[in-house]
């Protein structure tokens, strides 16, 4: 009997997920991340997708819109999915300094007075028990880190939000994901439909029964990449009721088969050239 593996499942479907978070990141991305000028590269995505979508309109092929544009198939497939342009933008990632646990003092002292001088915060968070240099909290201050403003999520960080465990989240992080999800319709459907997902991982009777349903549920939503984790599903259908309502798994034999890649891996990384040379001098 094959029993289809739960773990390549869940991983499938995460990639899925993040597929359908970056096409719909023009809903949730205004609202929480505040409004900057987009960067040369947001704006060649918004060209380009008009270009794609007004040849759409006027009845063009995605073959025919690939070869006008000169651009390759699925690029145009992947624009012809999104409703509106992406705006993919990354959070700023700063190293932890000696200026860190006094955020919350420059934060007020700077809310009560914004012309508040850089040496008087110097001398006050100094009284505190700051030991770092001045240079260090000018920089931390021009940078920006001792505001309020709210940091700009990611696709990678809404899609781990969204995979997962509510138990696990932190309350600031279950606040913000209900923040992302009421955004955009799809969003809500997909958090649903994942979290659904998510028990059925769980071996039990009657799963089968239910991922029928979640077929179903996921074929009438409005959710392509979705679309396609089904139709895969499908494929396979037999294996995949049994290992989502059989306790059986092929952990033992895909932990054999991930130690054996990175021992090959290893001993690949040790063989100098002259060992090489050597071996192939004796065959």
């Amino acid at each position: 009997m094959q029993v289809s593996d739960r773990w390549h499942l869940w991983s499938n479907l995460c990639g899925k997920v993040l597929a359908e978070v970056r096409s719909h990141a023009a809903c949730w991305a205004t609202a929480v991340n505040p409004a900057r000028p987009g960067s040369v590269r947001e704006q060649t995505t918004r060209e380009r997708w008009q270009r794609v979508h007004h040849l759409l309109d006027q009845g063009v092929g995605l073959l025919e819109c690939a070869r006008r544009l000169d651009v390759a198939l699925n690029t145009v497939k992947r624009y012809a999915r999104m409703k509106e342009p992406t705006t993919e933008r990354r959070a700023p990632r700063y190293k932890p300094t000696l200026v860190d646990p006094y955020r919350d003092h420059l934060r007020r002292r700077r809310a009560e007075d914004p012309a508040v001088p850089v040496t008087h915060l110097l001398r006050e968070i100094k009284e505190l028990g700051y030991t770092g240099s001045a240079n260090l909290l000018v920089r931390y201050i021009t940078q920006g880190r001792a505001e309020g403003d709210k940091p700009v999520t990611t696709p990678q960080r809404f899609a781990r939000l969204l995979l997962t465990r509510p138990e696990n989240l932190r309350d600031k992080d279950t606040a913000l994901l209900h923040e992302l999800t009421k955004a955009c319709p799809e969003m809500t459907e997909l958090a649903r439909l994942t979290s659904e997902f998510a028990q059925l991982l769980t071996p039990a009777e009657g799963n089968d029964v239910k991922l029928t349903d979640w077929i179903t549920t996921v074929r009438a939503a409005d959710l392509p990449h979705l679309h396609s984790f089904a139709n895969g599903l499908e494929l396979d259908r037999a294996a995949v009721n049994a290992g989502l309502t059989l306790p059986y798994h092929n952990g033992r034999t895909e932990g054999v088969n991930t130690r054996t890649k990175r021992i090959m891996r290893q001993m690949h990384g040790r063989a100098g050239f002259p060992l090489l040379r050597h071996r192939i001098l004796l065959r």
